[in-house]
């Protein structure tokens, strides 16, 4: 691969957007092979930490793309669909932000579970000053991260979210000098959970709307499993 890095480990993935010289721009190849790193990722699900290489998350999509992009390329929603693919992923992700979150890498971090940032992160969507809007998932996942009005605050006056401001705004779940690393530390508690739990509780989190039923069937799911029998009888024996 050419503009990412994916590193398979026994129990989580890695992707690094690897463009630095562009602040990890989000370009037509780089769609492409996050697409690839997916396929993976659904074959043989794990938590994935995504993170970008050098300073900056992604300073956005490639501006020199887009500029040339017509209406079919928008109705076809390139990135959309790519960041649609990577928030229903089955296994939790983890963004490690240091940097430049903006334009479709922030739609990108909006599409992870969980974001970890760095005292120089920077979050926001300044598509309209560039004559389009945040269309790859911004105006139906900001909201529900931060609210009505922050989201409206970013999305239609340009406001961004620093570190600070996204902690205070929820957006993130810690500031620390090296996201990454704690990042790995989420990770190293989510692997040590039920996986089918966790995918079941995803999913489930993710869906719109109230699902009391879909929880029962999901428990009835979890209460059948070998995994949870264990689970529970190493917890009672370690009680005694």
């Amino acid at each position: 691969m050419n503009t990412i890095t994916l590193e398979v480990h026994d129990d989580r993935y890695v992707v690094t957007l690897d463009r630095p010289a562009r602040r990890n721009a989000i370009d037509a190849e780089m769609i492409g092979e996050l697409h690839q790193a997916c396929a993976s990722i659904e074959t043989t699900p794990r938590p994935v930490l995504l993170t970008g290489n050098g300073d900056h998350f992604a300073g956005g999509a490639d501006i020199g793309e887009l500029r040339d992009r017509g209406r079919e390329q928008a109705l076809a929603g390139i990135n959309r669909n790519l960041f649609d693919r990577i928030a229903v992923l089955p296994s939790p992700t983890v963004a490690a932000v240091s940097g430049y979150a903006l334009g479709g890498g922030a739609e990108l971090s909006y599409a992870c579970d969980i974001r970890i940032a760095a005292p120089t992160a920077v979050f926001g969507n300044p598509e309209p000053a560039l004559g389009i809007m945040a269309a790859a998932g911004a105006g139906y996942r900001l909201p529900g991260l931060v609210g009505h009005s922050v989201a409206k605050q970013v999305l239609l006056a340009g406001r961004t979210l620093d570190a600070a401001a996204a902690l205070a705004a929820g957006l993130v779940m810690e500031v620390v000098d090296d996201p990454v690393a704690a990042a790995h530390g989420v990770i190293d508690r989510i692997v040590r959970q039920s996986a089918l739990a966790l995918r079941l509780t995803k999913t489930l989190v993710d869906a719109p709307g109230a699902h009391a039923w879909a929880d029962d069937i999901a428990q009835a799911v979890l209460f059948e499993s070998e995994d949870k029998y264990e689970r529970m009888t190493a917890f009672l024996e370690r009680k005694r």
